[in-house]
């Protein structure tokens, strides 16, 4: 294995990474029990019912330790009926991260609502409580958590301001499949947690997505919104004749938000193989995972994205799994530089992550449904836009953040080598200045 002292290899030095890498970025890991759960949805014909899929909710809720769970066609769906679930309409706001996936925060608009957003804090790069509660107004209905790249968010200052306001928190699971904040699983601490569980996430069930809540009536209005074969009494969770809202039952058999939700019941069933198998692989891969973050502990201008050790808090399956960059520290160095050369080394990374939404066009200068006006601003008495400098920290991400290898099995000559990738360029930067 190449010595830190060698030369660079983008200077025509030896890779740090030498051994063959074989299945260790392999996923989602298929078996012929996911295959034979999928045979037997395709032999009796049921890719479009929701016998399997309600087996699935009922896994998924007890995993979670949940009173309900629903199925949806993705993740965006979900956070869709999730966020109408808990009352956002026309003129509504929302307060969501900046840097997040779209689907965070855009279908607000398919509800008449707009998008605030908050900046994220440095460290964990998720919402930063802190500049929450100033952005809420008489027009808040819920604040979006997002658990980025698998680093659970502050939850606790976040229910509190959230139950000082009387308004609803969302948690967006997409990148924290079984992580826990202060040992409770993300997802289960928010009114609602909503979340995609399609084939390039940690808990990888093909295209889909759940929302999970102890709340009734959310989960009510969430089977309502976008589920029409399932709104009869006869079809809610506990089998009673009793909603929480007459209205329920009134609109029964179409779905009151003209969408059809229905998860793929392919999808459904290997959702019930991998989720028997998701905490054992999750073990195996935060063994790997923190393995490589302590090869690098104390290294110049990088640093872990992670919880601090006995925090009682974890990164679930480590989704899209980043790490932390300092140019200062390295000479002024640009992250897009540092990838480069620890590619050259043969390991993974890119710089950067999602791009600020606060500053992308759609949230702008798009007429989206022809208001004549922005659809950001067409359903609000105020122009919300947050231009280029209101969330520096935001802002500073495609210069402060890259990607790091998803190793999903703990095999240490491969991550020790993977490991000294990065250390090596850290440790020789002066030879790319």
């Amino acid at each position: 294995m190449a010595e830190k002292s060698s030369p660079l290899a983008i200077k025509g030095g030896p890779k740090a990474v030498q051994t063959p890498v074989g299945d260790i970025f392999t996923w989602p890991i298929i078996t012929e029990e996911d295959e034979q759960a999928c045979l037997e949805v395709l032999r009796a014909g049921k890719m479009s019912g929701t016998d399997v899929t309600k087996q699935f909710e009922q896994d998924f809720a007890a995993w979670h330790g949940t009173q309900y769970a629903l199925g949806h066609s993705s993740g965006t769906a979900a956070l869709l009926g999730a966020m109408w679930a808990c009352g956002v309409g026309h003129g509504d706001e929302i307060i969501c991260p900046s840097l997040t996936y779209w689907a965070s925060g855009l279908p607000a608009f398919s509800l008449g609502a707009t998008i605030i957003f908050a900046d994220v804090e440095p460290h964990s790069i998720c919402i930063d409580p802190k500049d929450i509660e100033h952005r809420i107004t008489e027009r808040t209905k819920a604040i979006v958590a997002v658990h980025y790249a698998g680093y659970p968010a502050d939850m606790d200052p976040i229910m509190a301001i959230a139950e000082k306001h009387g308004v609803k928190v969302i948690e967006d699971v997409s990148h924290a499949h079984g992580g826990l904040y202060k040992g409770r699983l993300v997802g289960t601490i928010g009114h609602v947690g909503a979340m995609s569980v399609m084939s390039g996430k940690s808990l990888a069930v093909g295209e889909g997505g759940m929302v999970i809540t102890n709340d009734r009536h959310i989960y009510e209005r969430a089977v309502a919104f976008g589920h029409y074969e399932r709104t009869a009494a006869t079809e809610w969770a506990t089998g009673k004749k009793v909603l929480t809202e007459p209205e329920l039952v009134k609109f029964a058999g179409l779905p009151q938000g003209g969408y059809k939700f229905r998860m793929h019941q392919l999808s459904s069933a290997v959702g019930r193989v991998q989720l028997r198998h998701y905490r054992e692989r999750t073990v195996e891969i935060q063994k790997g995972m923190n393995y490589f973050w302590d090869l690098l502990e104390g290294v110049p201008g990088i640093r872990a994205h992670r919880p601090p050790k006995g925090s009682g808090s974890t990164m679930g399956g480590w989704y899209s799994a980043r790490g932390l960059y300092r140019a200062e520290e390295l000479g002024g160095l640009p992250v897009r530089q540092f990838c480069e050369a620890v590619r050259a080394e043969g390991a993974s990374t890119g710089p950067g992550a999602n791009s600020p939404l606060h500053l992308h066009p759609l949230f702008n200068e798009a007429d989206i449904y022809g208001h004549g006006k922005p659809t950001r601003i067409a359903n609000t008495t105020r122009d919300v836009r947050q231009p280029k400098g209101s969330l520096p920290v935001a802002e500073s991400i495609p210069t402060s953040c890259y990607g790091i290898p998803w190793f999903k099995h703990y095999r240490p000559q491969i991550i020790e080598e993977h490991a000294l990738a990065f250390r090596k360029v850290a440790e020789n930067y002066k030879e790319l200045l």
